[in-house]
C-alpha cells in the first residue's frame, strides 16, 4: 500500500508534480488532450502518443514486470490457445489503445506497446509466435481506425525477450496495410543491437518481394538495463555509427545491397528518426534537403524527441528551413495512470543519467536565445 503509487496519495502527488508531469501527457484523456494542444501550440507538426501499459522482461532475473496490480489481479481470467473476449488483459489494452486513437488528430502518430496486452500475448512473443486471435483482431481494428483518421502507427521496440514475436506481427501488419506507397504501420529498429542491420535487410527483402512500404522508425535503444548485454554494441560509438549509417543510407536509398550498383532495387520506405542526438538529426535533415534540391531520389522523413527531453534539439529542427518547408518534427508523449507509466518513467530516469551535460548545453542555448530576443527588442524600440 505504501509503495503503490496509485494508492498512496502522498507518493502519487509528489511524483505527479515532478517526474510524471515532466515526461507524461496525463493520467486521463482530458489531461492528455490538453497536453497535445500545448505541444501543437509550440509549433510541432503533431504528437506521438502512447498508452503506457507494458511488460518488461529482465533477463538477469528471468522475470516480467510492469503490468501493474490490476493486471496481476486478473490473471485467472486468461486462457491459452483460442482466445475470446474473456481475456481481460487484451480487452483492456484494446480499449485503452482505441481511446488513445480517439485523442489523436490528422498527422498525429499512435505508438503502441504490444506487451501491454498481458501474459498470453507476451508468452506468444517470447516463443516467437503470433499472439492469440483476439489480439490480432484488436490490431486490425486499431489499424483500420488509424487509417480512416490519417493517423500513423509506430510499433515500439521492446525487451529482446519479446522482440522476435513483435517483429512477426509488425511485418504482417505492414504487408497488409502499407500499400500504394503509404506507410500506416512503422516498425522500430534499435541501432544499439548488433543484429539490427541483418534484421533490417530481411525486412527490406520482404518489402521488395511482397510490394509493401517499409515503415522504418530508427532509435538508438532504451532497454540497456533489461536486455542481454551481449546483444548490444560494445561502445556508444558503434551504436552511433550504426544509427547514422542506416539513417543516411535510407535517405540515399542505398542500404547494403539495396540500391547499390548491380544490387537489389531499393524498396518503398518511409523514414522516421527518433533521436536526442543533435548531430544525427541535423545531418539527416541537411542530407534530405541536398537530395531534394539536386533532384536525387530520397525518402520521406520525420523527426521526434521525447516529451520533456531535448527541447533544444526539437526547436533547433523547427528553426531549420528547406525546399519542402519546415522539417516534420513531433514530440512523443505517454499517458496512463502513474502505475502504468512506471516502467516508462524508469527508462527516462536511466536515459537522463547524462542530463547534467545535456542540460548545460541547453542552458547555454537558452541564454543565447534570450540575448538574441533582448537585442531584437531593443533594436525595435529604437
Amino acid at each position: 500500500m505504501l509503495l503503490n503509487v496509485d494508492r498512496n496519495v502522498l507518493l502519487h502527488a509528489v511524483l505527479k508534480g515532478t517526474f510524471y508531469r515532466q515526461f507524461c501527457a496525463g493520467e486521463t484523456a482530458t489531461e492528455a488532450k490538453a497536453t497535445l494542444r500545448q505541444l501543437q501550440d509550440m509549433g510541432f507538426r503533431g504528437t506521438i502518443l502512447t498508452y503506457a501499459k507494458e511488460t518488461v522482461f529482465d533477463h538477469r532475473t528471468n522475470s516480467q514486470h510492469g503490468l501493474g496490480v490490476a493486471a496481476e489481479e486478473k490473471t485467472d481470467n486468461d486462457h491459452t490457445g483460442t482466445h475470446d473476449k474473456s481475456c481481460t488483459h487484451i480487452e483492456a489494452w484494446r480499449k485503452g489503445t482505441m481511446e488513445t486513437v480517439n485523442l489523436l488528430g490528422k498527422e498525429d502518430y499512435l505508438a503502441v506497446k504490444l506487451t501491454g496486452a498481458g501474459p498470453s500475448v507476451t508468452a506468444a512473443f517470447a516463443a516467437g509466435e503470433l499472439p492469440p486471435t483476439q489480439m490480432m483482431e484488436a490490431l486490425d481494428e486499431i489499424c483500420t481506425a488509424c487509417k480512416d483518421r490519417n493517423v500513423r502507427i509506430l510499433v515500439d521496440a521492446e525487451s529482446q525477450h519479446f522482440q522476435w514475436g513483435i517483429l512477426r506481427v509488425t511485418v504482417d501488419l505492414m504487408r497488409k496495410y502499407n500499400r500504394d506507397g503509404y506507410a500506416v504501420v512503422y516498425n522500430t529498429y534499435q541501432a544499439y543491437l548488433k543484429s539490427t542491420p541483418t534484421t533490417l535487410a530481411k525486412h527490406l527483402t520482404a518489402a521488395n518481394r511482397d510490394g509493401f512500404t517499409l515503415g522504418l522508425k530508427l532509435v538508438r535503444g532504451a532497454y540497456m538495463t533489461s536486455d542481454e548485454r551481449a546483444l548490444i554494441h560494445d561502445t556508444k560509438e558503434e551504436t552511433d555509427a550504426t544509427y547514422d549509417t542506416i539513417a543516411q543510407g535510407a535517405l540515399r536509398q542505398e542500404i547494403g545491397q539495396f540500391g547499390a550498383k548491380d544490387g537489389d532495387c531499393f524498396p518503398s520506405v518511409e523514414l522516421f528518426l527518433a533521436s536526442h542526438n543533435k548531430d544525427s538529426v541535423t545531418s539527416a535533415h541537411h542530407l534530405h534537403q541536398q537530395r531534394i534540391q539536386a533532384k536525387l531520389p530520397t525518402v520521406p522523413v520525420g523527426f521526434a524527441q521525447l516529451h520533456g527531453m531535448s527541447d533544444e534539439v526539437s526547436f533547433g529542427l523547427l528553426g531549420l528551413k528547406g525546399s519542402d518547408g519546415t522539417p516534420r518534427v513531433y514530440k512523443c508523449s505517454t499517458w496512463g495512470t502513474m502505475g502504468e507509466c512506471l516502467a516508462y518513467l524508469l527508462r527516462r530516469a536511466i536515459e537522463n543519467r547524462d542530463a547534467v551535460s545535456r542540460t548545460g548545453s541547453e542552458y547555454r542555448a537558452l541564454k543565447a536565445e534570450v540575448r538574441r530576443r533582448l537585442k531584437n527588442g531593443l533594436s525595435w524600440s529604437k
